[in-house]
């Protein structure tokens, strides 16, 4: 993909933002359990952050065809700032469900917008790889997160919080100061779209042409946040592992994801095209997912993860870049659906893992092959190669009219 200034900034100004993210990471339990709050309210606080991300994208997406990128960009890293903060001062577990809930309400003003941004600022043949730019920040900022999540939280454990905030701060400036308008006036939408959630259009989105693109995106987010939702205890009960460990994991992990998204999705999409590499992510998932649990020590772990990892990193990205070079009506609404999906994939996964880990240590493993497979089986007959340029009727995308 050739150089793209824009891009540079915004991948910047997401790297700051996800590191910020994945500050809280390794944090957040130890906060859950000093509140007095049990397993149940950390799933709650990863529900509610997810729940509230499924029904806001499309609202912020339609907003952003409407009033540009900019400005809801910058509502969603300053509304990140400042939940952060508010984070940090919590007191209960109330309210602190309920500072994440907001959370997820500003939050998800920013990737569908990005994604959005990304759409008006390349063209078919570089959108894969201007895709993997979003995938490559948030595998970075998972890499550096952890790490200095660790780090501030031996001043205290609100301490990461503060940080986090102060980080997105830094990504509003640099959003204010550096990065242009992508959307021109004469391209913007005439009318805004404030008719909530919009249930119906995600329905009507999932049953339609472009419904296995969509349930996709959500099998995406399902099979990343099935792993990442129950590893932790998954590594500490099979191996022992202590939390510096699955720290290192972790940074292996994100590693992998930002090489993959940043250095390979481009190329891999522009060489094979954006179903060959869904299809190719699709099986490699569902065989990660099963090699992880052949895994006997800290090496293998690292190898059998970072596999999956590599296998499902290609994947948002290529689903992204195929509904946008189909889609019938506004990029910010096209990307607020597919985000939508996603977070619904972030609110079932975790909590899919939750209940069957209760019955087996290796059930979330298990289901997600099966699911990532029969994933793949369905690609087989529901996505098409497609000539250059060409627009197929498999992948048109539903107004939220």
């Amino acid at each position: 993909m050739k150089f793209n200034r824009n891009l540079v900034i915004l991948f910047a100004t997401l790297v700051i933002l996800m590191i910020g993210f994945g500050i809280i990471i390794p944090i957040l339990p130890f906060y859950v359990e000093m509140l007095g709050g049990s397993g149940l309210a950390m799933g709650m606080l990863m529900a509610i952050f997810s729940l509230m991300q499924f029904l806001f994208s499309p609202i912020w997406g339609s907003l952003s065809d409407r009033f540009g990128r900019k400005p809801i960009l910058l509502i969603g890293v300053f509304g990140n700032a400042v939940t952060m903060l508010l984070l940090g001062v919590s007191t209960n577990i109330p309210m602190l469900i309920t500072m994440r809930g907001l959370a997820g309400i500003l939050s998800s003003a920013t990737l569908p917008t990005a994604y959005a941004f990304i759409s008006d600022s390349t063209d078919e043949k570089d959108r894969g790889g201007g895709m993997g730019v979003v995938g490559a920040a948030m595998g970075l900022g998972m890499v550096l997160g952890p790490s200095v999540g660790g780090i501030f939280s031996t001043i205290s454990i609100q301490a990461p919080f503060y940080f986090a905030a102060g980080l997105s701060l830094l990504a509003v400036a640099l959003i204010w100061f550096f990065l242009p308008e992508s959307l021109p006036l004469e391209k913007r939408s005439q009318e805004a779209h404030f008719k909530g959630p919009q249930l119906s259009a995600l329905v009507t989105a999932l049953s339609g042409p472009a419904g296995f693109l969509f349930f996709t995106a959500f099998m995406v987010s399902f099979a990343i946040t099935n792993f990442e939702g129950i590893f932790a205890f998954y590594a500490q009960q099979r191996y022992q592992f202590d939390a510096r460990t699955i720290g290192i994991i972790l940074t292996a992990v994100g590693t992998v994801s930002f090489l993959v998204q940043g250095g390979l999705t481009g190329a891999a999409t522009r060489k094979f095209g954006d179903v060959w590499v869904i299809k190719a992510s699709l099986i490699g998932s569902a065989v990660g997912f099963a090699i992880m649990l052949a895994a006997k020590d800290l090496a293998g772990v690292i190898i059998t993860t970072s596999i999956f990892i590599f296998s499902n990193a290609m994947l948002r990205p290529a689903v992204s870049s195929l509904i946008s070079k189909n889609a019938g009506m506004g990029q910010g609404i096209a990307m607020g659906l597919t985000n939508s999906y996603m977070s619904l994939g972030r609110v079932m996964g975790p909590l899919w893992a939750g209940v069957v880990l209760d019955f087996d240590l290796r059930y979330p493993f298990f289901t997600g092959a099966i699911i990532m497979f029969l994933g793949f089986i369905a690609s087989l007959f529901f996505l098409k190669e497609q000539a250059p340029g060409e627009r197929s009727e498999t992948a048109q995308v539903p107004s939220l009219d």
